[in-house]
């Protein structure tokens, strides 16, 4: 199985935490030139800092707010125009706040597809041509079971991920001529700080403690426990490696066995 990534380089967002840092951390173990993407330039270079470079990698940080769609079409511009060029694009963005949608504010809805589809759609366009030219890219989306079944409690987040989750497909047929392949990946509950606020909120409004309502939730997976970031990450390498070339179009979970449908 050839899972080298040498030679190639990643644009990876939301890569300052959880699962975001977990897959810039496993495509540099592979091999892969990071560049990492946030809006807290402090975080980046800390990250940055601890990413594997034996293989001679050259890793470095974008700074941009996805609040601001045109600030990141424009620094994202300007860095592919000074010469970067990337193989490998990871789309991770923070999930949109919990609560019902007939409750959510107009604006909840505006600033969710923003800083996902928006976002997710200039990077791509800043990334593909040079995918095109090399003949090898890997577009991976990190979203959510719920475009598979929606997660009562997130309705915003339920509504922005399936429009990704459609964008990909749309993509993927029409980038796959190019060697170029769209995938998602479809974390189930993670071990990260968004998945500790979930637990508080939903402890907070049930009654119950935080413990109780951990083994509430585990007790609904079939393996009993919630993912590592790391394990998320995997999936997401595999996908950039060579190896997937002939994936393409798909939604991979990685949930322990939560969601409920094929």
């Amino acid at each position: 199985m050839d899972l080298n990534l040498k030679g190639k380089s990643a644009l990876v967002c939301g890569s300052t935490q959880g699962i975001g840092k977990a897959i810039a951390e496993e495509l540099a173990n592979l091999g892969c030139s990071i560049t990492l993407c946030s809006r807290n330039e402090e975080k980046l270079n800390k990250v940055k800092e601890q990413l594997f470079h034996a293989s001679g990698q050259q890793h470095q940080v974008l700074v941009a707010d996805f609040a601001k769609p045109n600030e990141v079409k424009s620094i994202i511009d300007a860095h592919i125009a000074a010469g970067n060029q990337y193989q490998i694009l990871i789309n991770n963005t923070g999930g949109p706040p919990g609560g019902q949608a007939i409750d959510a504010e107009l604006e909840a809805f505006r600033i969710a597809f923003n800083q996902h589809l928006i976002c997710n759609q200039i990077l791509a366009q800043a990334c593909v041509p040079a995918m095109k030219e090399s003949g090898y890219g890997r577009i991976i989306n990190v979203i959510s079971t719920s475009v598979k079944m929606p997660i009562p409690g997130l309705g915003v987040s339920n509504t922005i991920r399936g429009a990704v989750a459609n964008w990909s497909k749309t993509l993927a047929n029409e980038l796959g001529p190019f060697g170029i392949t769209v995938n998602n990946v479809l974390p189930g509950a993670t071990s990260t700080q968004r998945l500790s606020s979930i637990i508080e909120n939903k402890a907070n409004k049930s009654g119950k403690t935080i413990a109780e309502m951990e083994e509430e939730m585990k007790s609904e997976i079939p393996a009993r426990r919630f993912a590592d970031a790391s394990e998320v990450a995997a999936a997401a390498a595999f996908l950039a490696s060579p190896s997937a070339g002939y994936i393409n179009g798909v939604n991979i979970p990685v949930d322990g066995g939560r969601t409920g449908c094929l």
